[in-house]
């Protein structure tokens, strides 16, 4: 790597996060901690402001667990798992490409892990592809989950990983403009571009608020918060943003939310 590598840290506990940062500065020196996060999603918002090569997550935090955000960030940085797990479900990390630490920090494993960061940091890549990455994830959490106490999931999507180029970034769901099927993809729309994923709109209409965001369209949601104007001409129905060109076709079955316009 050209840079000085970069990493955050996410844990609950004030003192594990001290004790972390210090033993990280005692056993990798050019390392640049640059974000500290008390709960799954600060840590979700400093990957996708400061975009780290490294994220330590603590497996149990508020909100979303270290294994939650593990699943959003897959492809974007390395992760290491900070994790208080007894030796016989350490085996599911040892068989995966996620490193881990054991509660409290030891020493000697750290430097292990920092040995098997620099390797993987030298190499020239993040985590493969994010596709692979996260099938990878996947795999190995399946293994854990008997392990860890599941919570309710949150009740509406917040943040979507999607793809420009060979770049995976986190995007947050109140910046896109409208969401469009498009060919095996779905096109991510935002004020600063587009972006793919490969994952059917049919997921996102799920797993969004359906309050903020309305499906107009077999092949479109829309970001009910960025909607100018709503004419409809004869038969055909359209939707168009404000500050934006498009003009979104509402389907008859949809058109009825919008009597009220």
């Amino acid at each position: 790597m050209s840079h000085r590598p970069r990493a955050i840290l996410a844990d609950d506990e004030r003192l594990m996060r001290e004790q972390l940062r210090a033993r990280l500065a005692e056993a990798w020196p050019e390392l640049d901690l640059v974000g500290e996060a008390r709960n799954g999603e600060e840590a979700l918002a400093m990957v996708a402001k400061l975009r780290p090569d490294l994220a330590f997550l603590d497996i149990r935090m508020p909100g979303q667990t270290g294994l939650e955000v593990a699943r959003t960030i897959a492809g974007c940085c390395h992760i290491v798992f900070v994790t208080a797990y007894e030796a016989h479900a350490i085996e599911a990390f040892e068989q995966g490409a996620i490193d881990y630490l054991l509660k409290p920090v030891d020493n000697a494993r750290l430097a292990l892990t920092v040995g098997r960061l620099k390797e993987r940091l030298a190499a020239g890549h993040k985590e493969e592809n994010g596709e692979r990455a996260l099938e990878r994830i996947e795999t190995m959490l399946s293994r854990l989950a008997r392990d860890v106490p599941q919570r309710p999931a949150a009740p509406y999507l917040r943040w979507i990983q999607a793809g420009v180029g060979s770049q995976v970034f986190l995007v947050p769901v109140e910046e896109i403009l409208y969401i469009q099927a498009q060919d095996k993809y779905t096109v991510i729309v935002t004020a600063a571009g587009e972006s793919l994923v490969r994952k059917p709109i049919r997921e996102f209409a799920e797993a969004l608020d359906p309050e903020l965001f309305w499906q107009i369209h077999r092949s479109t949601i829309v970001n009910s918060r960025a909607i100018a104007a709503f004419k409809r001409d004869g038969e055909h129905a359209e939707v168009t943003l404000r500050g934006r060109n498009e003009k979104l076709e509402v389907s008859r079955s949809f058109a009825g939310r919008f009597r009220q316009m």
